[in-house]
């Protein structure tokens, strides 16, 4: 999941095209107006790509103007709300084949620090995904897509995020193949400043 969970927003620490003074502050994820999708998709046996996503998420992040690389994100997915548009596989999703809702409701993503490319167009938001239970490091690829006032009168920030993770790396004991061992994770996600 190189793009991936919201930590993404940090990486907004793309503050070379951002002002001091004026992008700062704590921003809430949209979660009423639903500006925000976490998607995957996984290759079905090599023989098609299965695409799904996590209907019910919620976050914030930090993003510090002067100095990006303090900025931070921290994201709770509700496991339950897998969704692949087929009832029945999201069935088996929930099992304890795959994220094993009954025992682990949430995954979480906890950003633990931010790294800003040269251009300061793109950045790589590093943390901690727990998923099943287990809690590996994660680097997400993220890309700032956009900052300013809304016409509500709020302020807002927006970022798409990419990942990939193993399956096998957080305890999924179902094995589909080789061509199955991968998950790659999108996230785009739009924050209100508080």
């Amino acid at each position: 999941m190189k793009r991936t969970i919201l930590a993404s927003a940090v990486s907004l620490a793309m503050a070379g095209a951002v002002q001091a003074d004026q992008h700062g502050g704590t921003y809430a994820f949209d979660t009423e107006g639903a500006h925000q999708f976490i998607t995957f998709e996984i290759s079905h046996l090599g023989y098609s790509t299965l695409f799904g996503r996590f209907n019910e998420f919620d976050g914030q992040f930090v993003f510090d103007e002067e100095n990006p690389e303090n900025s931070r994100v921290q994201v709770t997915i509700d496991t339950s709300s897998v969704d692949t548009n087929h009832a029945e596989r999201d069935k088996h999703l929930r099992s304890e084949d795959f994220l094993y809702v009954d025992e682990y409701p949430e995954a979480t993503f906890k950003s633990t620090r931010v790294e800003v490319d040269e251009d300061g167009d793109e950045a790589d938001v590093i943390g901690d995904l727990t998923l099943r239970g287990v809690t590996r490091q994660v680097t997400l690829d993220v890309d700032l897509q956009g900052y300013g006032e809304d016409p509500w009168g709020g302020y807002r920030m927006g970022f798409d995020a990419e990942t990939e993770i193993k399956l096998a790396d957080f305890g999924i004991p179902m094995n589909l193949g080789k061509a199955s061992e991968t998950v790659k994770l999108e996230i785009s996600v739009e924050g209100i400043r508080q």
